[in-house]
């Protein structure tokens, strides 16, 4: 055999292999568009009420467990029925056997739904993360998560919309965010008692604030 006809043979060899190796990139591809359309195909884009109804939808889905990570901002107008529908569903899980938590931020006007939904049957614990004023979210048994998102930036920032996202990947990856910043933050209890020392003002005057009968308060400050 000759040197021109060995690398005849070899050039034929490498254009073979590089078609290959086209077709293979060419099949990812069109792989890896497929997963992104199916993504694409099971998220649902939500409405600030389509959000809501949406998160109490999906916690009566759960058989094991349901963990939050929310504003908890003091609820104001329609608000009002829906934090109200919340915590029907908390009520209905925790007899069920279902836990429930949920990580609000260290601002003390979010005592207001802490207490409410503590006395609904939940756990609550405030954190001092910031990123709990950009991304709201619920993980419903490992395999379901609902997102919320502001239109920008802020504590005070609504949820404008939201993502219902069929995921255990997702769940995943968000659960074990929840649990990192749980493990190392306070109870509702705790917290309240740190907002007395720290404000130094009356039960009286936290009740009236927090829209919290100064009784219950009462109990808590023991």
């Amino acid at each position: 055999m000759t040197i021109e006809t060995g690398l005849l043979i070899l050039e034929s060899i490498l254009l073979i292999a590089t078609i290959i190796l086209i077709l293979h990139s060419l099949r990812e591809g069109r792989g890896r568009k497929d997963l992104l359309l199916e993504v694409g195909r099971a998220t649902k884009i939500l409405t600030r009420e389509e959000y809501f109804i949406t998160v109490t939808d999906s916690m009566m889905e759960a058989k094991v467990e349901v963990i939050g990570c929310i504003t908890g901002r003091l609820p104001t107008g329609d608000d009002k029925k829906r934090t109200r529908d919340v915590i029907n569903n908390i009520e209905r899980l925790t007899r069920q056997g279902v836990q429930v938590k949920y990580i609000l931020p260290k601002f003390p006007d979010r005592l207001h739904i802490g207490h409410l939904y503590t006395k609904a049957g939940a756990e609550v614990r405030y954190i001092g993360c910031p990123v709990v004023h950009d991304i709201r979210y619920i993980v419903v048994d490992d395999r379901l998560v609902v997102i919320g998102i502001p239109e920008s930036t802020g504590e005070k920032e609504a949820t404008r919309k939201g993502y219902r996202i069929p995921s255990e990947g997702l769940a995943v990856i968000l659960k074990e965010h929840f649990y990192k910043c749980w493990d190392k933050n306070i109870s509702y209890k705790e917290y309240f008692r740190e907002v007395i020392k720290q404000t130094g003002a009356t039960l009286k005057q936290l009740a009236q604030e927090l829209q919290i009968d100064e009784d219950e308060l009462k109990v808590l400050a023991i």
